[in-house]
């Protein structure tokens, strides 16, 4: 049997495209990179529906990244300067989609990533050891075992560092001297050949972090001068919110071996919730009060994908029914106290926006006995 995956890395899912692109554009390329820094815009931001003149005709690229064109264009040219790149936002903004894509499209992997946490340690972005051939010969090359930065830095690739502020500062303090110097060295090889490891051309770092967690390791003052910071907002456009959350819930229905069959405005409903408990306010200009939990993108896909398999599994309630149960989940993962916020959502704007005689939260207000309890 074929193994299949719940989750394909950019560079596999688009891997027809990036060899299109590749062939596309024989313009001018950083040292080591696969695809032009013109080529690595259009993979992420999309070919604005022009197709694309390639080896063997004409295709359009579809954006992959909802997000300004010009943010998209700083990260490649940030990278293609061979400096640090700090992706920072809102939990779940994309912040680690973009870093994947800008990965995928510049080296072809993505998997050279360290998943900072509290646990996380300076080997994991420096060097470990394969212990047994450690006690078996003593330090040598072959017993090293590179981190994925150092893999990166002597293949001339992206490594990602995720989110990096949950990591220790003595921990962040590593990629001090590895931004600077640009060599990783290693004591216990001295006199030996791969004492030192250098960083090749088209070696670059890009890390990304929660703005809610900046208290966790603020990063000290000397990590950040080796950044450029972009901030990744959320999606600005509601059309736009409404196809993402579409799209990825129905990916996500899909793979669970069931027929997406959620009706549009029950998903634009979703995301126009989420959009007021995000910003504070309405549509309509009227203030709502915001929960303390974050109510992003990720977390409407979610509840979306969430109602879609109801629908498919256990069919008989209206799924817009599912939703204040859905959001009260949602709103009660940081404080308790939130699902009093969400209630007075539903007493404020929801109930005015029924009374205005809309359908769909006419219905929605009429569920609010599920936020009481």
């Amino acid at each position: 049997m074929t193994a299949t995956r719940q989750i394909d890395p950019p560079e596999h899912r688009y891997a027809d495209e990036l060899a299109f692109l590749a062939g596309a554009d024989d313009g001018p390329r950083p040292p080591a990179w696969r695809l032009t820094p013109r080529s690595v815009v259009t993979f992420i931001a999309g070919s604005g529906g022009m197709p694309v003149d390639g080896p063997g005709g004409k295709r359009v690229i579809e954006p992959k990244f909802v997000g300004e064109r010009a943010l998209v264009e700083r990260c490649v040219v940030t990278l293609a300067g061979e400096r640090g790149l700090l992706l920072v936002g809102e939990p779940g903004t994309a912040k680690s989609m973009l870093s994947e894509l800008l990965a995928a499209a510049i080296c072809g992997t993505s998997a050279l990533a360290v998943q900072g946490t509290a646990g996380t340690t300076e080997d994991q972005l420096r060097y470990g050891w394969n212990y047994a051939l450690l006690l078996a010969q003593g330090p040598s090359p072959e017993s090293l075992v590179p981190s994925p930065v150092l893999t990166a830095m002597t293949t001339g690739a992206v490594a990602r560092v995720e989110e990096i502020t949950r990591c220790l500062p003595e921990v962040q303090d590593a990629l001090v001297s590895i931004m600077s110097e640009r060599r990783i060295s290693v004591p216990e090889l001295a006199g030996q050949d791969g004492a030192v490891g250098y960083a090749v051309p088209g070696f670059c770092l890009i890390a990304t972090a929660n703005l809610r967690d900046r208290g966790v390791s603020e990063m000290s003052a000397a990590l950040k001068r080796r950044f450029n910071f972009e901030v990744v907002p959320p999606i600005a456009d509601l059309d736009a919110e409404v196809a993402l959350v579409t799209r990825q819930a129905r990916a996500s229905v899909e793979r669970g071996g069931a027929r997406f069959a959620v009706d549009e405005a029950v998903l634009e409903t979703l995301v126009t919730a989420f959009r007021d408990l995000r910003t504070g306010r309405s549509a309509e200009g009227w203030a709502v009060e915001r929960p303390s939990s974050v109510m992003s993108t990720a977390e409407a896909v979610a509840v979306a994908a969430s109602i879609g398999l109801a629908a498919a599994y256990l069919p008989g309630p209206d799924p817009l029914s599912l939703l204040p149960g859905h959001l009260l989940g949602v709103v009660r993962k940081d404080d308790p106290a939130d699902a009093g916020r969400l209630l007075a959502y539903w007493d404020g704007a929801l109930r005015r926006r029924a009374e205005a005689g809309s359908r769909m939260w006419r219905q929605l207000w009429e569920h609010r006995d599920v936020l009481q309890d």
